[in-house]
């Protein structure tokens, strides 16, 4: 690889040109960054067998963001490049479910619209359920995207390319009905990354330099109204390229995948109520468990006690119709035990040395 230069660039731009016309393939990525470590379960692998082969050659990246339960569903998919995804998702959501794809760079929507029809008889449909729109992920409503019109939106390694991702969260919140989500890959430093590298044109391409902090993260989707952002997975990002390795110094990255849903006045720490949920194991391909986040993988058939923001993402949602609910909010019993936050009070001070404070 040629000699990296630090030097300002107008990020936009800058990322048009590198996934339009500096990126051919995905063996032309420097790192693993665009990557989703988890093993495509066979439904996945048999819809992306059905995708274009040219589809498949102009997608940058690797693994596949797709949630449960998405027939007859609208998706939207933010930053959809060549449209392997969206692809995938027209066949998941069948011929009644529609997706949206959107990107700003004309060479990988060309790709993407060139192969409509070829998808829509690959999968037996009577008429197209996928379109493409080309514009910002900021900026939706330029789109003709109407409020409450998506029940899910995805993404796999795109919003830390953006510029303003306060304004994606907010569109994101905009367009999707109560109780959807947003349901995304993307990456995460585990520090402010330095604007001096936030400028450089192949770190920022490679999804690095514009990763967000972790907690800046989650506090600007508590304040866009995602108030209690799920981790599903995680892994370090491995950059084997000595020169980015050398740029990024100690900084640390991870990819990983959240679901923020659009359900308002939710908590914020996880209280108990004595809530519990039975999973019916009604979801294809997810008979045994279902997978919400890395802390609640839901047996079927067992009693699984909640806290009152998962009972509500349970409820709430489009999971509601496969599982059966126990309990109601009429009695508060204080934090949940297995939140991972305890109470800050010192709950073994013997009385007698209390004596020196007191109301």
């Amino acid at each position: 690889m040629a000699n990296i230069s630090i030097q300002p660039i107008e990020k936009y731009y800058a990322v048009k040109e590198y996934y339009g016309k500096t990126l051919q393939s995905s063996q032309d990525l420097k790192t693993d960054a665009c990557c989703t470590d988890t093993q495509m379960p066979q439904h996945i692998k048999n819809a992306l067998a059905d995708v274009h082969d040219e589809v498949l050659a102009r997608y940058y990246g690797c693994g596949l963001v797709a949630p449960e339960e998405l027939e007859g569903r609208r998706i939207l998919d933010l930053g959809c490049g060549s449209g392997r995804d969206c692809y995938v998702l027209s066949r998941l959501v069948g011929e009644n479910g529609y997706v949206v794809g959107v990107d700003m760079t004309p060479e990988q929507l060309e790709v993407a619209e060139q192969y409509v029809d070829y998808h829509t008889q690959q999968y037996g449909y009577s008429k197209p359920n996928v379109e493409f729109k080309q514009g910002y992920i900021e900026r939706l409503d330029e789109l003709d995207l109407a409020d409450n019109s998506f029940d899910i939106i995805v993404s796999n390694c795109v919003i830390n390319l953006s510029p303003d991702k306060e304004a994606v969260l907010r569109e994101a919140y905009r367009v999707l009905k109560p109780g959807g989500e947003v349901y995304f890959s993307d990456v995460y430093a585990d520090r402010r990354v330095p604007s001096v590298l936030v400028k450089h044109p192949v770190l920022y391409g490679e999804c690095l330099s514009g990763a967000l902090y972790w907690n800046d993260f989650l506090n600007l989707a508590k304040q866009m109204g995602f108030l209690d952002p799920r981790l599903v997975e995680d892994r370090p990002l491995k950059i084997d390229n000595p020169e980015i390795i050398a740029l990024m110094g100690t900084i640390r990255c991870f990819s990983a995948t959240y679901r923020l849903f659009k359900l308002p006045d939710l908590e914020l720490a996880c209280e108990d109520y004595g809530q519990a949920v039975i999973y019916k194991g009604t979801i294809s391909h997810h008979e045994q468990v279902l997978k919400l986040d890395k802390d609640h993988q839901i047996e079927t058939g067992k009693v699984f006690p909640v806290c009152g923001n998962t009972y509500r993402m349970l409820h709430e949602t489009r999971f509601k119709p496969h599982f059966e609910f126990i309990g109601n909010r009429n009695t508060h019993y204080g934090i949940f035990e297995e939140s991972g936050t305890p109470i800050p009070f010192n709950e073994t001070q013997e009385r007698e040395d209390a004596s020196s404070s007191c109301c």
